[in-house]
């Protein structure tokens, strides 16, 4: 009896995991805090990020001569307001601002939708000579953009669409680029399983785009609006072959004009048609930014 009593009793489960998995146990579920040089670092990172604009600012408000002297001027001056009043008038900036207003959101709402619709087709939608096809959307991405200016330039000419804003905005309805990153979203997003239980409810296809893919692909389709939105707003190039700084331009096209005289160039009024151009972008981030993060992050979290 006494060697039985004598027996040691096996160690339970709980005293067999080891220390450090209790502590992780225990930590999992608290708020971990940054620490001093994280906030220093994120300080450096938006101070770089933030010093173009500053400057931009401060060149500004100062004259031609004075920003291209040496030292360059690190604090604003009084001319801030002279130049915003000489850049906007000296190329009607106003109607420069409404055309590419124009062409921006169609570009990206045109970009969009189609992208959605072929990236859903690819991804979702069995057909003959599919993944051929979509190599072949994927090698036009390698493709220079100015080895189409000429053939571009005059099929534009033979429309009679010179400098008219669908010259800029019916080349761009779709991207390769769109139709491949909503492809590879869609491929993981969007379960198959999802798409059959709708048809099998007697949804249509229509229906099912409708409000199957379009609700899976938002935070996607955000992503895409933002960037070709951005590149749209941006876009110099083919707007400057196809459109005129005197006819109707969109504001890339207005800042090639501006600041120029009889034998120099003004820099401060370039760079003030460039904060013009500039401040549309930061209003739309800072209106539509919470709720394009919060599109990212909803389609990132998994239930």
């Amino acid at each position: 009896m006494a060697r039985t009593l004598d027996t040691p009793r096996p160690a339970s489960p709980a005293a067999e995991r080891p220390a450090s998995g209790r502590r992780f146990r225990q930590s999992a579920g608290r708020q971990h805090h940054a620490g001093p040089l994280t906030y220093v670092l994120l300080v450096l990172a938006a101070a770089v990020s933030l010093f173009p604009l500053y400057w931009n600012v401060v060149a500004a408000s100062h004259t031609g001569e004075r920003v291209v002297a040496a030292p360059a001027p690190l604090l604003p001056g009084p001319r801030l307001f002279d130049n915003l009043t000489f850049a906007w008038n000296q190329v009607d900036m106003g109607e420069a601002l409404v055309n590419t207003t124009i062409v921006a959101s169609l570009v990206a709402v045109s970009t969009v939708l189609f992208s959605t619709l072929a990236g859903f087709a690819f991804a979702k939608l069995p057909f003959r000579g599919r993944t051929m096809l979509l190599s072949l959307v994927v090698a036009t991405m390698t493709i220079p953009p100015q080895l189409s200016v000429i053939p571009l330039y005059r099929i534009v000419t033979d429309l009679g669409w010179v400098d008219q804003l669908q010259s800029v905005v019916l080349p761009s309805l779709v991207a390769a680029f769109g139709v491949f990153f909503m492809r590879q979203f869609l491929v993981e997003a969007l379960p198959v399983e999802l798409v059959e239980a709708a048809r099998m409810d007697g949804a249509h296809s229509l229906r099912v785009i409708w409000h199957v893919v379009f609700p899976v692909a938002r935070p996607a389709m955000a992503v895409l609006g933002m960037l070709v939105f951005v590149q749209s707003w941006n876009d110099f190039f083919w707007p400057f072959i196809a459109l005129t700084p005197d006819g109707n331009p969109t504001l890339q096209v207005a800042l090639a004009g501006l600041g120029a005289g009889n034998h120099s160039v003004d820099h401060a009024i370039v760079l003030t048609g460039a904060l013009i151009s500039t401040v549309p972008l930061l209003l739309v981030f800072a209106f539509l930014g919470k709720h394009i993060v919060g599109g990212i992050t909803a389609g990132a979290v998994k239930s």
